[in-house]
C-alpha cells in the first residue's frame, strides 16, 4: 500500500490510542468493523474520504486532525540533460 496509507493508519492510531479507545469501540461509535479499523490502521487500506469522516466524528475531532503529517521531502536525482 501507498506511504500515505501507512501514515494515515499510523496517525488515526496515535489519536485512536490518546482518546483511551480500543479499535472495536472506534470501530463501533464509526459504525465500522473492527477487522476493517485494524488494516486501516496498519496502511492496508486505501480509506474513502467517508470513513475518514465517521472516523473523525467518532473520535470527536475534525477530518483534518487526522491527517498524517507530510512526507518528507524526497532526493530528486541529478538529471543528465544534453
Amino acid at each position: 500500500m501507498s506511504d500515505v496509507a501507512v501514515r494515515f493508519g499510523k496517525r488515526l492510531r496515535e489519536v485512536r490510542e490518546g482518546a483511551g479507545i480500543s479499535q472495536e469501540k472506534l470501530a463501533e461509535l464509526a459504525t465500522l468493523h473492527r477487522t476493517y479499523v485494524s488494516s486501516v490502521e496498519r496502511g492496508k487500506r486505501n480509506i474513502s474520504i467517508e470513513n475518514i469522516e465517521r472516523l473523525a466524528l467518532a473520535l470527536g475531532i475534525s477530518m483534518r486532525d487526522l491527517m498524517p503529517a507530510d512526507a518528507p521531502p524526497q532526493k530528486q536525482k541529478a538529471s543528465r540533460g544534453g
